[in-house]
C-alpha cells in the first residue's frame, strides 16, 4: 500500500463504533454504499477480510479487530491533532465520547455540563446511554461512567459520587394496600417492578445485606423494564416496588410520594466513577473534562456532608 487510506479508514472506525453499515454511514454523513465500497477498497488493498457482514448484523473478524486495536488510538490522536491545529491560541478543540449508565445523568452529568459548555465551547461531547457492559477501547469511547464493580482493574479511575444505598421504595397507596415486607423473602409476595439487563438479557436480582449476611432475592411483577428510570414513575402511582439508588428518589422520599421498605438490609455500593485506559492515552479535551467533573465532585460530597442526617 502505497498511499495511507485515509477516508477508507475512516469508514472503517464508523462502522467498527456502531456496528453497522448504515450507522457508520450516519455518523460520516455520507451514503451507506459509499461507505461499503471504503470498507471493500481497505480489504483489497490489505488482501483481508475486516468485516463480516451477514443479513442481520454486522462484526469485526479477528483482523478487524486487530486493526481497530491498532489504528483506533492513533487515528483519534491525528484527528485531535488537526483538532489543535485549527483552534485560536488558548482555546481547546476536540471531541470526547463516554459511555454513561442512564441513572447517572441526573446528579452527575446534568449538573457538570452548562458548566463544561461555558468554559470550553468548542469541545464536543458525545454521551452514550446504556447500562452494559462496554469495552471503551474497542467501541471507540474516551472515557465511561460506572459504578465500581463494572470498572476494571486496569483503567484509571475517578470519584465522582460518595457511596450509597440501593433501597427498596413503595408508594402509600400500594404499601396500604399489600402491607409492607418485613424481610428479603417476603417480596417474593409482592408486586415488583423489575429490570431486565442489556448486557445479560436476565432479570435483575435486588440484593440486600445485613450484617454478613446477604441475599439475592429474583422478584418478579407484571411490568419489566430495561430502563429502571421509568420505575419511579410506576412506583409514586402505585403500581408496585421498585428497587433504585437512594439518591435518584430523593425529592420522593422527602415529599412523602414514596417510602422506603426494608431499610435494615439496604445494601450499600462504592458510588459512581469515571474511568479511561491509561493517562498515557488520556487527550486535553478529557482531560478539561475530568477536571470539571473533578470539581462537581467535590463539592457535591462536601456538600452532602453537610447536610443535616435523616
Amino acid at each position: 500500500m502505497n498511499t495511507l487510506p485515509f477516508p477508507q479508514l475512516q469508514a472503517f472506525l464508523a462502522v467498527a463504533r456502531a456496528k453497522s453499515f448504515s450507522g457508520g454511514a450516519r455518523e460520516l454523513g455520507i451514503s451507506r454504499s459509499a461507505v461499503s465500497q471504503s470498507i471493500r477498497q481497505i480489504e483489497e488493498e490489505l488482501g483481508v477480510v475486516l468485516v463480516a457482514r451477514t443479513t442481520r448484523s454486522v462484526s469485526l473478524t479477528d483482523a478487524g479487530r486487530r486493526l481497530l486495536e491498532l489504528v483506533g488510538p492513533a487515528f483519534a490522536q491525528a484527528r485531535a491533532a488537526l483538532d489543535e491545529v485549527s483552534a485560536k491560541p488558548g482555546e481547546v478543540v476536540g471531541r470526547v465520547r463516554l459511555t454513561v449508565p442512564r441513572a447517572a445523568f441526573s446528579f452527575v452529568i446534568e449538573p457538570v455540563l452548562p458548566t463544561f459548555r461555558e468554559r470550553h465551547p468548542r469541545i464536543q461531547l458525545e454521551f452514550v446511554f446504556e447500562d452494559r457492559r462496554v469495552d471503551i477501547v474497542g467501541e471507540g469511547y474516551d472515557a465511561g461512567i460506572r459504578l465500581s464493580e463494572f470498572v476494571e482493574r486496569d483503567m484509571v479511575s475517578v470519584r465522582l459520587t460518595d457511596a450509597f444505598r440501593f433501597v427498596v421504595v413503595g408508594a402509600p397507596s400500594y404499601l396500604e394496600k399489600r402491607g409492607t415486607p418485613q424481610r428479603p423473602e417476603d417480596l417474593l409476595q409482592h408486586e415488583c417492578l423489575t429490570f431486565r439487563s442489556d448486557t445479560t438479557g436476565s432479570l435483575y436480582a435486588w440484593e440486600f445485606e445485613r450484617g454478613r449476611k446477604t441475599w439475592r432475592v429474583p422478584v418478579r411483577g407484571s411490568v419489566v423494564t430495561n430502563d429502571g428510570l421509568f420505575c419511579i414513575k410506576w412506583a409514586e402511582q402505585g403500581l408496585g416496588l421498585s428497587y433504585m439508588f437512594e439518591p435518584l428518589v430523593a425529592d420522593q422520599l422527602r415529599s412523602g410520594r414514596l417510602r422506603r421498605v426494608l431499610e435494615p438490609y439496604a445494601a450499600s455500593v462504592p458510588g459512581f466513577f469515571l474511568y479511561y485506559p491509561s493517562r498515557a492515552q488520556r487527550s486535553e479535551p478529557l482531560r478539561l473534562f475530568i477536571e470539571t467533573v473533578r470539581e462537581h465532585a467535590a463539592l457535591h460530597m462536601a456538600s452532602a456532608k453537610n447536610q443535616p442526617s435523616r
